[in-house]
């Protein structure tokens, strides 16, 4: 009976715990709220040209901080992007890249791909204007009648 009483004990602490990790791991951040939006919806194509409306991220392990930027695209690759500042000014985005994950940057589904600093920060841009509108929802049937 005791031994019963204990197992029930240790299962029931155990699930608590992975409860809480898990809480911990739904907190998004918000380049896994934007980046779930995209996934969802899709995004039209980025087409080459300077946008003033982009997203900058940038994750070190499970924290993510993103800023209002500007990117310029050529050919559908990444080329240069920018970190908007409160006094309107723009500041480049240079930083040592390892691998020249900075170049020939591709574009998918309104992401860039992923870019790897030497300190292992990952740097994204995305377009949120490029995804695509909610779709409607299903009608619902009508309930039967009694006629």
């Amino acid at each position: 009976m005791i031994k019963k009483l204990l197992l029930a004990l240790t299962i029931s602490f155990i699930t608590n715990i992975i409860q809480a990790q898990t809480e911990e791991v739904r907190e998004l951040t918000c380049y896994n709220k934007w980046s779930q939006k995209f996934d969802e919806r899709g995004a039209e194509d980025v087409e080459d040209g300077v946008y003033t409306d982009v997203i900058i991220t940038s994750r070190i392990g499970s924290k993510a901080s993103c800023w209002s930027g500007k990117a310029e695209v050529r050919q559908k690759k990444l080329v240069k992007f920018y970190l908007l500042k409160e006094d309107n000014t723009e500041e480049e985005v240079t930083r040592t890249w390892k691998n020249n994950s900075n170049k020939d940057v591709d574009i998918i589904n309104g992401i860039s791909e992923s870019m790897i600093t030497a300190h292992n920060e990952l740097i994204n841009v995305l377009w949120p204007k490029k995804i695509k509108p909610k779709k409607a929802a299903a009608k619902k049937a009508p309930e039967p009648t009694d006629d």
